[in-house]
């Protein structure tokens, strides 16, 4: 299993390399072939509703394989770019999420004191912050949307410092929200109770912006998200958002900030669950990861601690990709048996009918290698117009949004909810191109091969 996964891991990172020598082994198939590539070609011109139908399937299996893996693509994205090298997550111990992360204040007090974090104006850039994720019920939302979500809610004591920390910035016309944690509702009584002022990730202000009925979202500033302004349900509460952060590509584009002082207790945790510092860069994080894990005699001796260097952690975070990509594998793999048994159809349908064919060339010199090379050729060349078709259509994928979960396995515990972007690149195509050939290959092997087994006077009788 070790191995196998070695050998896909291999391939995943060398996709493109892979596919220009699938084309270069079809063009030398080409040209060591005698008989004329265009007579192939114009077989399947006449042929035209068969080879359509073949085509077909290969359009709807590569366009699904594009899809899948536009996920997948995405979900690697997002965990990859969520962490950053100089920063040190530090947790409870025996804590591996946030979620069931509490540190105790007396515990890390004095954390903040110690050398190698970075200071800015002689401040620490330490983040402490409350992470919680909470269970969202969708009142009179838009049609076809979902009921109730888990949203992730983050307070941070300093949000101008946290933001530094997790290198975030605001979008024009936002800010953050007050010291209270609270404001009063724009246009509301004086007497009225105060909204919870609240930054949204932008990929969360888009869903939450999504949630609205149609004739609502008409009349709002911005029909696509929630924008500075806007107001939402949550604890029987309104939430006032009051700026939306630019997107970062990673986690926290799915996560509501606010107030810690006023989230932590609001859902039950009054205790920070993580503490994320800033070092100068990665080899420094890797020395503070060691002093707070007390993995040497002179580390952080107060309190037990689980200290993680940020990339780390969110590489953790990856193995739910994995699992994404073992399934799209999985349903390829079957897809592509389907596949190959309708070129294997289309092709042994083309040689009964090409019998008479198969024997005048026989008749003219050409060898048995050589017909075998002429109908793989043939279907290559379905494999390559359905491959190009599909991957066209997968393109459309590329940008769309989707909603996910991301966690370290069933080892790891917690996990995430996310909004991701699904991205389809170079190496998405080239992976469904691959699998095109691959299925005209193989579809097209064992017909090829019956056609030159006829000998001259079988096919011309």
């Amino acid at each position: 299993m070790t191995q196998l996964f070695a050998v896909l891991t291999f391939f995943w990172n060398h996709r493109p390399e892979t596919l220009a020598v699938a084309l270069l082994a079809v063009a030398g198939l080409g040209l060591i072939s005698r008989v004329p590539v265009a007579y192939s070609a114009m077989n399947l011109v006449v042929r035209w509703w068969t080879v359509s139908l073949t085509i077909f399937a290969f359009v709807l299996v590569i366009g699904l394989l594009i899809v899948m893996l536009a996920f997948v693509n995405g979900m690697y994205a997002l965990t990859k770019t969520s962490g950053q090298p100089g920063n040190v997550i530090i947790l409870a111990d025996g804590a591996t999420d946030e979620s069931f992360s509490n540190l105790a204040i007396t515990d890390v007090s004095d954390i903040a004191n110690q050398p190698g974090i970075v200071r800015v104006d002689n401040a620490p850039l330490v983040s402490r912050e409350t992470y919680v994720i909470v269970n969202q019920p969708i009142i009179d939302g838009a049609e076809g949307r979902p009921k109730r979500r888990f949203l992730q809610v983050r307070g941070v004591d300093n949000p101008e410092i946290s933001a530094t920390v997790h290198g975030l910035k605001l979008m024009p016309e936002s800010r953050w929200f007050s010291d209270a944690g609270v404001g009063p509702l724009p246009g509301a009584p004086i007497d009225a109770a105060p909204a919870v002022e609240i930054v949204l990730g932008n990929g969360i202000a888009r869903e939450l912006g999504l949630d609205r009925k149609p004739e609502v979202r008409a009349k709002a500033k911005d029909a696509e998200r929630l924008v500075p302004g806007d107001t939402f349900a949550l604890n029987n509460r309104t939430w006032l958002v009051v700026g939306v952060l630019e997107s970062s590509g990673g986690t926290y584009d799915s996560e509501v900030w606010g107030k810690q002082s006023l989230l932590g207790p609001m859902f039950g945790k009054d205790n920070y669950s993580t503490l994320v510092i800033r070092t100068k860069d990665a080899a420094t994080a890797e020395q503070m990861r060691d002093f707070f894990a007390n993995k040497d005699d002179k580390g952080y001796t107060k309190a037990k601690l689980n200290a993680i260097v940020e990339t780390k952690y969110f590489e953790g975070l990856s193995q739910t990709n994995v699992q994404f990509l073992i399934g799209a594998v999985i349903v390829a793999v079957f897809t592509a048996v389907g596949g190959i048994f309708g070129v294997m159809n289309t092709m042994f349908a083309a040689i009964s009918q090409r019998t008479r064919d198969i024997g005048v060339l026989r008749l003219l010199g050409f060898r048995r290698s050589q017909i075998l090379v002429s109908f793989l050729l043939e279907s290559m060349l379905l494999a390559i117009i359905g491959g190009a078709l599909g991957c066209a259509i997968g393109c459309f994928a590329d940008g769309w949004t989707a909603n996910s979960i991301v966690s370290g396995g069933p080892g790891g515990g917690g996990g995430k909810f996310v909004v991701l972007k699904m991205q389809v690149d170079a190496a998405v195509l080239s992976t469904g191109m691959l699998l095109a050939l691959t299925m005209g290959f193989f579809g097209g092997l064992i017909p090829s091969i019956s056609a030159m087994r006829l000998t001259a006077l079988d096919a011309l009788r």
